[in-house]
């Protein structure tokens, strides 16, 4: 891939999840492109395992592991193998989340018709289901604390390790009908600052980067139509956004490698990077 700038990485571990994801699977191949051994972990075992092979296919170094980010257990003995395999983490990406229709609102504002019996086939915030909101919070911001715990121990005991999550533009100003999603981003951020102090005296920096709109697998039918055009939400969003585009995955690499130079960032923790095109800036008008 073609990177940015070039980081050096050499010798360092570095650990991704939601590595099979779009924006994810970008970052670990630029951290193996810049000379890290990069392992991939996705719930699916056929995503990480293609991230992986892209990894290595281009001459680096991978390897794939499938686990939750809410198994706790599971991520002790991925991090065991990594440990025995690589060496100690240097680099831990939290990068898996998501949201679920269950969480989400079918329109932007509640009018009193929606009330009505009349209505079923709205789904206003009264009926949001309870395991669709946990759902959401959980892969969200348990998904990444709990990593952070597994991974994140060996780097404190070792005085030097960085941690960058995966926050949201969701997590400044909440997104109309995704409550869930917003406030469990917005837990990311406001997480990424506390652990940046509380770790502060044992030498691991951790950051955020706040992707602004990107179209990935998971919001792809939203944002376009069957015919590839626009939805009005896009219309939406693009109108918003002052770069007048939609992010590529390639967008976050510069932040990410950045973000990751002890010499570069050294002094940066507890940040949470927008790369929004302009959209967190933009008032509307």
């Amino acid at each position: 891939m073609k990177l940015p700038f070039k980081t050096n990485l050499d010798g360092k571990v570095a650990v991704v999840t939601g590595g099979g994801g779009v924006l994810c699977s970008c970052m670990a191949e630029a951290l193996a492109a810049c000379g890290a051994k990069v392992v991939v972990i996705s719930r699916r075992p056929e995503s990480s395992q293609r991230t992986a092979d892209a990894i290595v296919a281009a001459g680096g170094v991978a390897k794939a592991h499938a686990c939750n980010v809410l198994d706790r257990v599971g991520l002790v003995a991925v991090e065991r193998e990594v440990r025995e395999t690589f060496g100690p983490v240097d680099i831990l990406v939290n990068g898996a989340g998501g949201n679920h229709p269950q969480g989400t609102t079918s329109r932007e504002y509640l009018f009193p018709e929606d009330l009505l019996e009349s209505t079923p086939d709205v789904k206003t915030f009264f009926d949001l289901e309870f395991k669709g909101v946990e759902s959401v919070l959980s892969l969200n911001f348990t998904g990444t604390l709990l990593p952070s715990q597994v991974f994140g121990r060996a780097m404190a005991e070792r005085g030097n390790g960085c941690i960058v999550n995966i926050s949201s533009m969701n997590a400044f100003t909440p997104l109309t009908k995704i409550p869930a999603y917003s406030a469990a981003k917005a837990a990311v951020s406001n997480f990424t600052q506390w652990l940046a102090v509380h770790m502060s005296k044992v030498g691991v920096r951790v950051n955020a980067i706040a992707p602004g709109f990107f179209l990935t697998e998971q919001n792809r039918g939203l944002l376009t139509n069957p015919d590839g055009s626009y939805t009005p939400r896009a219309n939406t969003i693009l109108a918003h956004t002052p770069a007048g585009r939609f992010g590529d995955p390639e967008d976050l690499v510069g932040a990410l490698l950045w973000l990751v130079n002890d010499d570069g960032a050294g002094f940066v923790t507890g940040t949470v990077i927008p790369v929004d095109g302009g959209f967190n800036a933009f008032a509307g008008v």
